[in-house]
């Protein structure tokens, strides 16, 4: 299974590909605030690197926190996005072997259709003045 991976949770964002558990590419880089501008680059440019184009994604592991609240909300809402439009299986997970993890939950079927993130905290709402 061909497998696309993003994490967006710290100013390094980090987009990989995945034959099953064998690494095929991986890009790191600085997004910072330029997160939403280089995503979609970054994944075109290591799915090129392989050969391979969006339609060859089976399946989509995104790390879901806990983490920045615009990096995540950011990454998710990108691989929920291609999950959708691509008709593919996602999961999201956490923890260090979150590669893994989210590796073995595809290959036993799981997709939980929609990635939510957990930002580690409550978000706070600002109260508007009035």
């Amino acid at each position: 299974m061909l497998v696309l991976t993003i994490r967006t949770d710290k100013p390094e964002a980090e987009i990989g590909l995945f034959d099953g558990e064998n690494k095929l590419a991986y890009e790191t880089w600085a997004a910072h605030r330029e997160l939403a501008g280089s995503i979609h680059l970054k994944i075109k440019e290591v799915l090129g690197s392989q050969g391979k184009t969006y339609a060859d994604v089976q399946g989509l592991v995104c790390f879901q926190g806990p983490g920045s609240f615009t990096g995540l909300r950011i990454g998710i809402t990108v691989a929920d996005g291609f999950a959708y439009g691509l008709n593919i299986p996602i999961v999201a997970t956490q923890g260090d072997d979150w590669i893994k993890q989210g590796i073995t939950r595809l290959d036993s079927g799981e997709n939980v259709r929609i990635a939510l993130p957990h930002y580690g905290a409550p978000v706070h709402v600002t109260q508007p003045r009035r």
